[in-house]
């Protein structure tokens, strides 16, 4: 019995002292894995911005009737090719063909009173010269020959003016274009008040596309130009490039020509135009598309997104320090493009940042560097594609 308790008393003083033993042990330290890193570099950056742009034809006429009439001939079809005078419509003109007549009866009739005082006076002006009637009477028929002169050429101007009228029911093309929708038909009553016009004809030689700029990017990009003037800061301004609705890239470049020299109070924009050529006629009036603007950066730094965490709504990096340990920091992001980010402040050129598997890392830990190619080499002027 007595032996038995022994035993039992030497089987927990060995357990204890096994337990001891154990948690005697040193820790195993942290091993140090590989990450990917990158030295955070300058780099001259092209970004593009895009803008949703619409299209106006170089010159986009309305044809309107400047006399009231009936249709009598339309001799265009919508989208029609039309070059400068060719005949678009033909109004009645029985009206102003009457107008025309009267006016050239009563030219007559002007001219014959013209004649008669004109007698008159030639008749009485020797008699004057003879005293044998007063310069009274010769005053009074002289007056008679101007108010009758004076006469015909208002209704020659009536005339001109019936004549000018009815000109105006042959309605040509007065540029080389396109044409538009034509809301009415043969027949319809059309004057100078109508609210529609007969139809558009657009120049599509070159065409316009309309976009603005918000006024801090307004100003951000006209401190970015050299020149005084605007005119001069225009001249400066790059190429532009246009997609189309379909997503596709037009051909050519444009160039703006003029930008708004009013901020709109509503909406806090600045409207541009740019200049394209349309030689294939693919563009046409009413089109939209979004404008491909470029803006140089200067020394920026560009990092990828992946080299960033957020905490707390803030950015951050883990930056290599002394004994490879990183140490989070916080950086202060100018601009968002495509899967990249341009840092305004935080960190210098010369840092090496982790860039990718942030998640495995904690402040303080211990990294093996494994340095990659740089996102952008310096000197060099890598495109980017912003989001904003």
């Amino acid at each position: 019995m007595i032996k038995g308790k022994f035993l039992t008393i030497i089987g927990i003083a060995l357990l204890a002292l096994s337990s001891c033993n154990q948690s005697g042990k040193p820790q195993m330290a942290h091993k140090a894995a590989p990450f990917q890193v990158q030295t955070v570099e300058k780099a001259d950056v092209t970004i593009y911005k895009e803008y949703a742009a619409n299209i106006e034809g170089e010159q986009n006429v309305e044809i309107r009737s400047k006399v009231d009439g009936f249709i009598e001939k339309i001799y265009i079809d919508e989208g029609t090719t039309v070059k400068k005078g060719q005949l678009l419509f033909k109004l009645s003109a029985e009206t102003l063909n009457q107008q025309l007549n009267a006016a050239k009866a009563n030219i007559e009739v002007a001219k014959s009173q013209v004649e008669v005082a004109q007698v008159e006076l030639e008749k009485i002006s020797p008699l004057v010269e003879k005293n044998i009637i007063s310069g009274i009477e010769l005053k009074t028929v002289t007056s008679k020959l101007n108010a009758a002169k004076a006469q015909l050429n208002a209704v020659e101007a009536n005339y001109l003016n019936a004549k000018e009228n009815l000109d105006y029911t042959i309605i040509t093309s007065p540029v080389d274009g396109i044409v538009g929708s034509i809301p009415y038909k043969v027949g319809s009553l059309v004057g100078r008040n109508e609210a529609m016009a007969l139809t558009t004809v657009s120049n599509i030689n070159n065409v316009y596309a309309y976009f603005s700029m918000n006024e801090k990017q307004l100003l951000e990009f006209i401190r970015s130009l050299g020149g005084n003037s605007m005119a001069e800061k225009i001249d400066q301004m790059p190429e532009v490039e246009l997609f189309l609705a379909d997503g596709s890239l037009y051909n050519q470049k444009g160039k703006i020509e003029t930008i708004n020299g009013m901020v709109n109070p509503r909406t806090g924009s600045v409207n541009y135009r740019a200049k394209f050529p349309n030689t294939n006629r693919l563009l046409r009036n009413g089109n939209s598309g979004r404008i491909k603007f470029p803006t140089q950066l200067q020394s920026a730094i560009l990092l990828p997104q992946k080299s960033t965490f957020e905490l707390q709504g803030k950015r951050f990096v883990y930056v290599v320090g002394e004994g490879d340990k990183v140490e989070s920091k916080e950086v202060i992001v100018s601009e968002t493009v495509g899967n990249d980010i341009i840092v305004q402040s935080g960190v210098k050129a010369g840092e090496v940042i982790v860039n990718d598997g942030l998640i495995k890392l904690r402040e303080g830990m211990q990294i093996i560097p494994n340095p990659i190619g740089l996102a952008v080499q310096p000197g060099s002027n890598k495109e980017v594609l912003s989001d904003n």
